[in-house]
């Protein structure tokens, strides 16, 4: 089975804990993406934001009165990243296997697991990335089956 390092992205978009929200929602949007870990200037992984993350800030109840008298944009302005962010971080090794990663990721019901080394954060894997690669792995099953089964 694979290593971690061999499938997960490494040009890891993050976020410092002190931007906003909105900053947050903007960076998704424009990178297509639903995950994105925080970062503190040291360098150090601090959490991660999803989308879920954001969703459910905007559906706490004190949150959910002000909209439609104040700008969703201006709600989010206001809010640092740290205050919605999940922690502390499940992350994984990049030298553990995908299985482990598939693993983590059923058991938590995470998205995206970043991939630390030394408290760095050295990129990220995906659920699209481990189901790509079992995709992969068993279509290459299914080729050799032929192979060998042909006369």
């Amino acid at each position: 089975m694979n290593k971690v390092t061999q499938i997960m992205s490494r040009n890891v978009i993050t976020i410092d804990p002190d931007a906003s929200c909105y900053d947050a929602i903007t960076v998704m949007t424009r990178d297509r993406i639903r995950h994105l870990p925080v970062v503190g200037p040291d360098g150090v992984l601090r959490g991660i934001v999803t989308d879920r993350d954001l969703r459910h800030h905007l559906f706490e109840p004190e949150v959910l009165r002000t909209i439609g008298t104040v700008p969703v944009a201006r709600l989010l302005s206001g809010v640092p990243v740290r205050q919605v962010m999940s922690t502390p971080v499940i992350s994984i090794g990049p030298d553990q296997h995908l299985d482990e990663a598939a693993e983590i990721m059923r058991k938590h019901k995470l998205g995206s697991l970043p991939v630390v080394d030394h408290e760095r954060i050295t990129g990220i894997v995906t659920e699209t990335d481990v189901l790509r690669q079992i995709v992969d792995i068993s279509a290459g099953s299914e080729i050799e089956a032929i192979v060998v089964s042909y006369p």
